[in-house]
């Protein structure tokens, strides 16, 4: 039996109960129930265009609709049309499927397209004060309403104050994830998880708060690189914790099991096969928490405050840092400050971008090889 023939005695024009068809039937066929209308290959392209010609439309005369922006009204007017369409074409259900669709993808555009717009931007002003002068100078002596100076100064203390708070907070923050995965029971893991979560959710000028009124204030130490170490640990800890936590979770259980079961120790057990096996997850989590620190200017106005000149000892003086340079410049007012701190933006998010790589290079270094 062909598949014609099935499809024409499923919508009625098949052989009657003595297994012949019905006087007048010969030769016809009732319509094939398995295809449906479609909308046409191009149809989010034409919806988007004439979205976007009615957004120009309405950027070029001026004319808005209750006070909404061009793009706003390109994006509504590409929905109500490509939703029409669907609708008119292939149904409730494919319009309800398509539009959900096509939020999906308005949503990753709308979460993009901020990110390339700073990206472009600190890109453009940074390149046109970037020199190697400006990268090997400090603002030592440098007019503000004046050209010239560098960065030199801020990039050696944002480098030995996050180093040093990774070395503080990495430490404890894999060691505590460690502890609440493999050991944590009772009541002292619930309190753990207390405060990190409410570590997670305090402001950064807390923690330098903290720091300035506890280490600076009361133990009588000196403003310096250190202090704003101390301050960025605080806020680097539970990032680490919580990322590594959940890395450390995904390791299969069968694998603790099986050496277990072969009578390792629990401790080679983590040290051997957990850490190695979520070492990539754990260094992405630690660089999240390096890039959640590298921009802190609160805590480091606190605790460093301002320096124009190269500090190589964190342990005594003020020091500079890319943040507070940054601060600084903008603070001046002036066009070539400005533009300086455009300069440290982009030096800034270089740095980050150079941690991040690395940290991938390392977790595929380490990462454990499939057979």
């Amino acid at each position: 039996m062909s598949l014609d023939t099935v499809v024409n005695n499923a919508s009625g024009g098949g052989p009657g109960p003595s297994g012949r068809r019905p006087a007048g039937d010969e030769g016809k066929r009732g319509p094939s129930r398995l295809s449906a209308r479609v909308l046409p290959p191009w149809a989010a392209a034409a919806a988007g265009s004439a979205g976007l010609g009615l957004g120009l439309a309405s950027w070029a005369s001026g004319i808005t609709v209750i006070g909404l922006a061009p793009a706003v009204i390109a994006a509504l007017s590409f929905f109500t049309i490509y939703t029409i369409w669907t609708l008119s074409v292939e149904g409730r259900r494919h319009a309800v499927d398509r539009l959900a669709t096509a939020l999906i993808y308005a949503a990753a555009v709308a979460a993009l397209v901020p990110l390339v717009w700073i990206l472009v931007t600190v890109l453009l002003r940074g390149l046109s004060v970037m020199s190697w002068s400006f990268l090997t100078e400090t603002m030592r002596n440098v007019d503000p309403r004046k050209a010239g100076g560098g960065v030199f100064h801020a990039v050696i203390g944002t480098l030995e104050q996050v180093g040093i708070a990774a070395l503080i907070s990495v430490p404890i923050g894999v060691l505590t994830a460690i502890y609440l995965v493999e050991y944590g029971k009772g009541r002292l893991a619930k309190s753990i998880n207390f405060f990190v979560d409410v570590m997670t959710g305090i402001p950064s000028i807390v923690a330098g708060m903290f720091i300035f009124t506890f280490w600076i204030l009361t133990l009588g130490f000196p403003t310096s690189g250190f202090a704003g170490a101390l301050a960025l640990s605080i806020l680097m800890i539970p990032v680490v914790v919580r990322s590594s936590e959940e890395m450390l979770r995904i390791v299969p259980n069968e694998l603790r099991e099986g050496a277990l079961a072969l009578g390792v120790p629990k401790y080679t057990v983590i040290a051997r096969i957990v850490v190695p096996t979520a070492i990539s997850g754990l260094l992405t989590g630690v660089m999240l928490a390096v890039a959640r620190v590298t921009g802190e200017t609160a805590p480091l106005l606190l605790t460093t405050f301002l320096a124009q000149d190269t500090n190589w000892n964190p342990f005594s003086d003020p020091q500079a840092s890319l943040p507070t340079f940054i601060w600084d410049q903008i603070s001046r007012g002036t066009e070539p400050a400005l533009n300086r701190a455009w300069g440290g933006a982009l030096v800034l998010i270089t740095i980050v971008l150079i941690f991040y790589a690395g940290a991938r290079l390392l977790a595929v270094r380490y990462a454990p090889k499939s057979r």
